[in-house]
């Protein structure tokens, strides 16, 4: 049983990349979606351990704009395993005061899984606990072309002028909006990139990469990531000794 240090930080923001469900499918000879189920045990315990530590944000990357270009079979059962999870989750969810945002254009989701994610949104919405983001039909570009575009659409239209634009308002037009950039970012799977997922969030978060399948990452291995989070000096641009002496 992995324990957290004495002294711990707790990281406000952490954002998850939950890679590996299908190879680890492959390896026990099972169909990618067997793989898939698995990992949604791996969903409750993390988010149950991150609730528990006081975890404020946990962004979740769930399914990105890439992955439309799955087999449709595989695309169709995630999104049924992502209905149902919902669907399941809700009153756990409310339990644990945890809400449910979403990152991404939902309008591409099936109709269906559209109608439940709302109504989890919506029921969920007053809960303060910590904030359960799912990036879904997400991809760190296009959230920036939108980004992009809104400013433009402002600026067109005289509600905004060009030389006021500034890295604050930018984030301001993110889908993360009003929301910490993650302190800590995990992959799982044993791929050492972020896909497109919170490129503008990330650009000082501590990134942590694990050989480990995201089916077999559970609560000791997420304590862990945490442990060695503990372990590193986020300088932000500044030498080592100023922040030592901060």
């Amino acid at each position: 049983m992995v324990e957290l240090q004495n002294n711990i930080f707790i990281p406000r923001h952490v954002a998850i990349i939950m890679d590996g469900n299908g190879r680890w499918a492959e390896e026990r000879n099972r169909p990618r979606l067997f793989g898939h189920k698995a990992g949604v045990d791996s969903v409750r315990e993390v988010v149950e351990t991150a609730r528990t530590l006081g975890v404020a944000f946990l962004t979740l990357y769930a399914f990105s704009t890439e992955n439309w270009g799955r087999p449709s079979s595989e695309v169709t059962g995630l999104m049924g395993l992502l209905k149902s999870f919902l669907q399941s989750e809700l009153r756990t969810m409310l339990k644990n005061d945890v809400r449910l945002c979403c990152l991404g254009q939902q309008d591409r989701l099936p109709t269906d899984v559209q109608a439940v994610l709302q109504q989890t949104i919506a029921e969920t919405r007053l809960c303060s606990g910590m904030t359960l983001n799912l990036a879904l039909n997400y991809g760190g570009r296009n959230e920036l072309v939108q980004a992009v575009r809104n400013l433009a659409e402002k600026c067109q239209e005289g509600a905004l002028d060009w030389q006021d634009i500034s890295e604050a308002t930018i984030s301001d037009h993110l889908f993360t909006a009003g929301q910490p950039d993650p302190d800590l970012l995990i992959r799982t799977g044993g791929e050492n990139r972020l896909s497109n997922f919170l490129l503008w969030q990330a650009c000082y978060t501590e990134l942590y990469f694990t050989e480990l399948k995201w089916p077999d990452f559970k609560k000791d291995q997420f304590l862990e990531a945490i442990n060695i989070f503990n372990r590193r000096q986020r300088r932000f641009g500044k030498t080592g000794a100023q922040v030592k002496a901060e």
